[in-house]
């Protein structure tokens, strides 16, 4: 008690500092923990811009297909058409983008007879919500590819999927669990969504702070605490051994090279490494059709519309 006392009221020089000191440290600590709160609630809750379109009126006469997630709630998806009994391609979109952000993709899939399906992952697009950066975003994509299972207009046998980071990370997930996924195209793939959380700290510059990473991380496993247990992706890679892979490396996404070039080699055969300048999504026009033409090829010979 009387070390207390002589903190909350100094008598001695020695005191003195040792209460400076302390309130400093308790400032900083308080300091530190608020910006890296705030951090982690822009990541988890990333600014929507939902597109609306009429489907009536949209090319490729899209219908919707709504699917029950394992929570009990739904989500609202676009059945685009392709050949009768043709398989199915599911597009998942990344981090901080929408269905809508791969429509060109869904054109020249259909083109080439294709049946394509996307969605809006939670907290993206049309979906309200808190993006968990992979784990919720995976039963999501399961319970998508399990309700398109049951039509009896597409191929049910043979899955493609597709997904660009957060979509990639889930569409590994899925397919090592599932052995109806038949091919994956995967771009910028990372292996855990504590991976990306790290990035987009240090993206926001914010990071250089002392402590803001780990600060983010702990914030983020306990926010999602019902995945603790959850390992890397890199864990059930051996699964998909047989599997075509299609891996894209971007060149403006340095962040996430090691971790696609990491995710390439420890996965089994047969598997393809492909380096583009740019994402999809930041890709100009010819670079989109040249990138668009390498994911149709690659579906076509691994699952091709019968």
């Amino acid at each position: 008690m009387a070390v207390l006392s002589e903190l909350r009221y100094p008598t001695t020089r020695l005191a003195k500092i040792l209460s400076v000191v302390l309130a400093l440290f308790l400032f900083v600590f308080v300091s530190i923990s608020t910006i890296s709160g705030i951090l982690l609630y822009q990541i988890v809750h990333p600014s929507r811009n939902p597109s609306t379109f009429d489907l009536a009126v949209m090319m490729g006469h899209p219908t919707t297909f709504t699917f029950p997630l394992a929570d009990g709630t739904s989500r609202e998806g676009w059945f685009f058409p392709g050949l009768r009994g043709a398989p199915i391609v599911i597009l998942t979109h990344g981090y901080l983008s929408q269905r809508s952000d791969v429509l060109t993709l869904v054109s020249s899939l259909q083109e080439h007879q294709f049946n394509v399906f996307l969605f809006d992952f939670i907290g993206h697009g049309s979906s309200v919500g808190v993006t968990t950066l992979g784990y919720r975003e995976t039963s999501e994509l399961r319970s998508a590819v399990q309700a398109l299972s049951t039509r009896d207009d597409v191929d049910t046998k043979h899955f493609g999927l597709w997904g660009a980071d957060m979509g990639a990370y889930a569409s590994l997930e899925v397919a090592s669990s599932d052995t109806r996924i038949a091919a994956l195209a995967l771009e910028s793939p990372y292996s855990d969504p504590r991976v990306m959380v790290q990035i987009e700290a240090r993206q926001s510059g914010l990071a250089v702070l002392p402590y803001v990473g780990r600060f983010c991380d702990l914030g983020f496993r306990m926010l999602n605490y019902r995945y603790r247990h959850e390992p890397p992706v890199t864990a059930a890679l051996i699964r998909l051994k047989g599997v075509p892979k299609l891996f894209f490396q971007a060149d403006d996404r340095p962040d996430l090279t090691n971790e696609t070039i990491r995710l390439f080699d420890h996965s089994p055969d047969p598997k393809e490494l492909v380096r583009e300048h740019a994402s999809y999504r930041e890709m100009g026009d010819d670079d989109r059709k040249n990138y668009e033409s390498q994911i149709v090829n690659f579906f076509l010979q691994y699952i091709p519309p019968r």
